[in-house]
């Protein structure tokens, strides 16, 4: 199906779920989330140096990667406008989804500096190359970019929650917290307005949550020492095969898409069905040694939540 004869189709549930949106999102405000009473300032010279009763360093690589991540929203955008275009409710949600996106790069980066959890010189270095190079997925279709995005969104939320789990500090999981809840009413409004693509255009759709599920990056590529971060937060459980499976494919693409029962598909569609499931399958059997590894070696999912 042509990309605006299928926008033109959904329009009607984008606006439903617009309106569902803003009749839950939260208002909220960085600045009280944040422990300004930690703050000092950053004398010449200073040498940034892990607190040993900080968080462990994955957790660092964790909230590097986040924050990283979200300051990369200019190029999101422009993904979104070319995507849906800017006009009626595609635009008001895409300008709604940069608003609050934004204010989440605004608390995490606050809160990083205030605790000096990570090296902020680093940081911003590693930002400037970030936004420099403006590495951002770049769907074929309107269909790739509906299901490259809500499994992005819900990657992010799991990772966010995992990652607050961690941290060991009360304000730190508030932040963490607060920006999952938002990163849940994205992925969402992405995951219902796929489901209505799919209904109106079902072998499309399917071919383009093959090709999505099979490519699937978590978000981050482009970032400095992106492969080193994303080993460590694989190896801490914030973000690895077992949770992609168990949370991401398993509950989304299997159970509220029903893509193993899913009717009306053409040749093409059966297809992209049959690759799949194989797929899902795969990394089903990949992330069962993972638990086995992890139950041998006495090692655990995130669970600690501060006092």
């Amino acid at each position: 199906m042509d990309d605006r004869i299928l926008l033109d189709a959904i329009a009607p549930t984008a606006a439903a779920l617009f309106e569902r949106h803003l009749s839950t999102a939260r208002d909220w405000f960085p600045h009280e989330l944040v422990p300004w009473s930690r703050a000092r300032a950053f004398e010449e010279g200073y040498r940034w140096e892990p607190d040993v009763d900080g968080p462990p360093a994955a957790v660092r690589s964790a909230l590097f990667v986040n924050l990283l991540t979200e300051d990369n929203l200019p190029y999101y955008f422009n993904s979104l406008d070319r995507m849906f275009g800017s006009g009626e409710v595609w635009g008001e949600w895409a300008r709604r989804w940069t608003a609050e996106e934004g204010r989440h790069a605004i608390v995490i980066r606050d809160y990083l500096t205030v605790s000096r959890t990570v090296d902020p010189v680093a940081l911003e270095r590693a930002r400037m190359a970030q936004v420099s190079g403006g590495i951002t997925p770049e769907p074929m279709t309107v269909a790739d970019g509906l299901v490259c995005v809500t499994l992005q969104e819900l990657a992010t939320r799991t990772a966010h929650r995992n990652t607050r789990k961690l941290l060991g500090d009360r304000p730190g999981y508030e932040v963490m917290a607060r920006v999952a809840a938002d990163e849940n009413l994205h992925h969402l409004f992405y995951r219902d307005l796929t489901t209505a693509a799919l209904a109106a255009a079902p072998s499309a759709v399917l071919c383009a949550i093959d090709r999505q599920v099979r490519e699937f990056r978590m978000p981050g590529t482009g970032i400095v020492d992106f492969a080193s971060h994303a080993a460590a937060i694989a190896r801490a459980g914030i973000y690895d095969f077992q949770i992609h499976y168990e949370q991401i494919l398993v509950p989304v693409v299997l159970h509220h898409w029903h893509v193993e029962t899913l009717e009306g598909l053409d040749a093409a569609g059966e297809a992209a069905r049959t690759r799949l499931v194989r797929h899902v399958d795969r990394v089903g059997v990949a992330s069962r040694r993972l638990a086995s590894r992890r139950a041998e070696t006495g090692g655990t999912r995130p669970s600690a939540v501060p006092a």
